[in-house]
């Protein structure tokens, strides 16, 4: 069992930066794949980023890509969303979540469905 808790929300103008972090519980935190989904309201949860067990690998939606950063600390069980160049389209819930043994592709580390637990998530808004 995981327990993630994420922290870092907030409201920011166009252009800004924030840093969302999520805190796991447990001793085998290293053990898992992380990511992180977005929703705004209305919309669909969607995949954002995800960094695998050991920080090595990273994929990003290419909504993103440029602007945010995911990375992990397995020594204090967090993992990280640097968050670049904010847009009003950013805005949305932002939830982490983490999957064992998950097979290292694209197509499956993109699939909301792929990730066993889930935060409470983060609201981020972007105003114009």
């Amino acid at each position: 069992q995981v327990q993630l808790v994420e922290s870092g929300g907030g409201l920011v103008q166009a252009g800004g930066s924030l840093r969302l972090s999520c805190a796991a519980s447990g001793r085998t935190f290293s053990t898992y794949a992380m990511a992180w989904f977005r929703q705004a309201p209305g919309k669909e949860r969607e995949f954002v980023a995800a960094i695998n067990w050991s920080g090595g690998a990273t994929y990003y939606a290419d909504s993103v890509k440029g602007r945010f950063t995911i990375s992990r600390d397995n020594a204090k069980n967090t993992v990280f969303l640097q968050m670049n160049n904010l847009k009003p389209e950013d805005t949305a819930v932002y939830y982490c979540a983490a999957t064992q043994g998950i097979r290292w592709r694209m197509v499956t580390v993109t699939t909301l469905t792929e990730y066993d637990y889930w935060g409470q998530g983060t609201q981020v808004t972007i105003s114009s």
